[in-house]
Formats: C-alpha cells, structure tokens, sequence
C-alpha cells in the first residue's frame, strides 16, 4: 500500500465518511480552502492509480467509491509509525502518549481491563 500525501488523506477520510461521491460532493465537504475542482479531480484520479478507490461511470462523470478500508489503512499507518518512531515497540508508543498526558491514568487502566478481559 503506497504512502498517502496529508491532501490524499483528507480526501480519504471524506470518501471513507460519505462511502461513495462525486468529485462535487467531495468538494462540498471540504471546510479548509477549496481547491479548484480539476485538482480535486486529479487528486481523487491519483487515489484511483494508487489503489485506494475506483469508480462507477455514469456517462461521463463518475462516482467514487473507497476500496481500501479506513481500518486497512489506520493498521497500516500505526504499524508504520511504530517501526518509525516507536523501535517497534507498543510500551514505547503507549509511554509516549503518557508522557505528553495523550493519555490518562484512568483509560490506561480501561486498557489494561480490556487486554485483561480479552484473555
């Protein structure tokens, strides 16, 4: 799975949030500054070529619709991440949240529960 730029990514969680559109709906959602629609266009185009959605033609628009789901990609992301910045390690990626306060003493323990009742 190839690497997404952040303005893919955005176009993404729309697409993933609205589950199939045309470039006007995905348009129409975007609260930032608005590209300029044949931008928008290529970029939904590139996600196409990368493998994160395809189309249905309706002459000659299309509706597009995610192939790779948000799940896949936010494992893929985190796996990342973790071999990145973490050393691999989920204690290093957990401390790290705790350090910055991400993360409080009460939804470690919630973890801690889940892994435990998980079991």
């Amino acid at each position: 799975m190839q690497k997404l730029t952040n303005k893919e990514e955005d176009i993404m969680k729309i697409l993933w949030r609205l589950e199939k559109a045309f470039v006007k709906e995905v348009m129409a959602e975007i609260k930032e500054e608005k590209p300029h629609y044949n931008t928008l266009s290529t970029i939904i185009r590139n996600l196409e070529e990368k493998g994160f959605v395809s189309h249905n033609a309706f002459g000659n628009t299309h509706q597009y619709y995610p192939i790779v789901k948000k799940e896949s990609y936010r494992s893929r992301f985190v796996t990342k991440a973790m071999e990145d910045y973490f050393n691999n390690s989920y204690k290093n990626l957990v401390s790290h949240f705790a350090k910055e306060e991400k993360i409080s003493v009460e939804e470690l323990k919630e973890i801690i529960h889940q892994i435990e009742n998980s079991k």
